[in-house]
């Protein structure tokens, strides 16, 4: 397979909402899964409840258009411990990437394939840079020189599971914890790679895992939020959401604050439960009233819940951008936001990536708007025909990683191969880099430098 068509596969899984079976094995996907291998004890279908109107648009509010707002300073962070950085995934603002010049790239296993994708984000602690290839193979890379301390192959040699993607990393008091779509969950010693326990899943983990009170919490394809004793690696409570039998081959990574957790799902709901033991506290549906297309009833939120201030930001694949009141549930603002992105708040606004590849600016009280920049404007391309011979009738637009805000700068990378930094203020591009490559994993910071992981599992450091 070509390395465009390995490209175009990958943006395939992530965008075009097929649905797969609970076996983590590539050979046995089901596009129209119904979610019979799943548990049969499920949460009863909920009524939905639009939060967005028909009629809403996004614009930019006419009283915002060149008004400034409040952003903290940045502050140079030296660990981004888990998939969003903290557990509540809400980092704000490091000092990171200086001139944005790449200082050294690092290969460190199988890129994405026909059988594999990359798509565990990189964690970073005690000066290493954690990264996990598309065969569950795990890797600590040095995050100065970009030399590689250990590699630990974690694919298990069953015949039942010969392929499989998907999973995570998270860290935390010298530990380095694993999931993957090998159905399996792990603890690793940081220091040297090696196992200290292992815990094996009925359904794959496609999401990175979030470590926080002693527990593990991770999402399964199958909807159920699972924990584990992150001593022990003994299995927790579990939280069934809503089955859904299309979604998208993607997962997220639960948010925690204190004794709350707050997961989202390929059903659209965005829940928040009691940490220690799963009492539900409130259930909230992101779905707009006019799914007039089969993409609009994808309802997936693929990208990470933010706690910030007291409120949950959300963006779902059904068109809903929301902040939702982390005590009670209730929204407070919404807007017609379609993403498979993680939001990015900061002082007084939040940045969301939509999958047009808009980069929105919103004030974080109100929910206005005070710019949009649109980065697929310009990188559009007609496809279509047959095995790409033939009559070109659609446009396809580049798809874009979830934002990181660095040195007052939003920095996002695509599925272009470019990483794209606009002022934090204005939306104006400041700078262009070319990556060599394409991801969809958004970046991450730590000790001054911006580390970027490409769909050719190369890791690059720019300072």
């Amino acid at each position: 397979m070509t390395h465009m068509r390995r490209n175009s596969l990958l943006a395939l899984l992530l965008t075009a909402s097929v649905a797969v079976s609970g076996c983590s094995t590539i050979g046995k996907m089901n596009p129209f899964n119904k979610g019979d291998d799943g548990p049969q004890e499920m949460a009863a279908e909920g009524e939905r409840i639009a939060i967005v109107a028909a009629d809403q648009t996004l614009e930019v509010a006419e009283a915002l258009k060149g008004a400034d707002f409040f952003l903290p300073t940045p502050e140079t962070n030296a660990s981004w411990a888990q998939p969003g950085g903290t557990p509540d995934q809400a980092i704000t603002h490091p000092e990171a990437g200086g001139s944005l010049s790449i200082a050294w790239k690092r290969g460190f296993g199988e890129g994405s394939n026909r059988g594999s994708h990359v798509t565990a984000p990189p964690v970073a602690a005690d000066g290493k840079i954690f990264v996990m290839d598309g065969g569950a193979a795990v890797s600590a890379i040095d995050g100065q020189t970009g030399s590689v301390l250990w590699k630990a192959d974690l694919r298990p040699g069953s015949r039942r599971d010969k392929e499989a993607f998907g999973g995570g990393l998270a860290f935390a008091d010298g530990k380095l914890y694993v999931t993957s779509g090998y159905r399996f969950a792990a603890q690793l010693d940081a220091g040297t790679g090696a196992v200290l326990w292992k815990t094996t899943t009925e359904q794959p983990l496609h999401a990175a895992p979030t470590v926080s009170g002693g527990r593990l919490f991770v999402v399964a394809i199958d909807n159920t939020l699972m924990t584990f004793d992150t001593a022990t690696g003994v299995a927790g409570w579990n939280y069934q959401a809503l089955s859904e039998p299309a979604r998208i081959l993607a997962a997220s990574s639960p948010a925690v604050q204190g004794d709350t957790v707050v997961a989202s799902f390929g059903s659209g709901e965005l829940v928040a439960l009691r940490a220690a033991n799963g009492n539900d506290l409130w259930n909230e549906a992101l779905s707009r009233a006019n799914r007039n297309n089969a993409l609009s009833e994808i309802r997936d939120i693929a990208g990470r819940p933010v706690i910030y201030q007291g409120d949950v930001f959300a963006v779902s694949h059904s068109g809903v951008f929301a902040a939702t009141d982390l005590r009670t549930g209730q929204a407070r603002w919404s807007l017609p936001v379609t993403g498979i992105t993680t939001p990015w708040p900061a002082g007084d606004v939040v940045y969301v990536v939509s999958k047009a590849g808009e980069v929105i600016c919103v004030a974080r009280e109100s929910g206005q708007i005070y710019w949009i920049r649109d980065l697929g404007e310009g990188r559009e391309k007609r496809a279509g025909g047959f095995m790409g011979v033939g009559k070109k009738n659609f446009t396809t637009r580049p798809i874009w990683s979830s934002p990181l805000l660095a040195s007052n700068r939003v920095i996002v990378a695509g599925q272009t191969g470019e990483l794209v930094a606009m002022n934090a203020r204005t939306g104006e591009v400041e700078k262009t880099v070319n990556l060599g490559g394409p991801t969809l994993i958004g970046p991450i910071a730590a000790n001054g430098t911006i580390y970027v992981v490409t769909d050719e599992a190369q890791l690059i450091a720019l300072r």
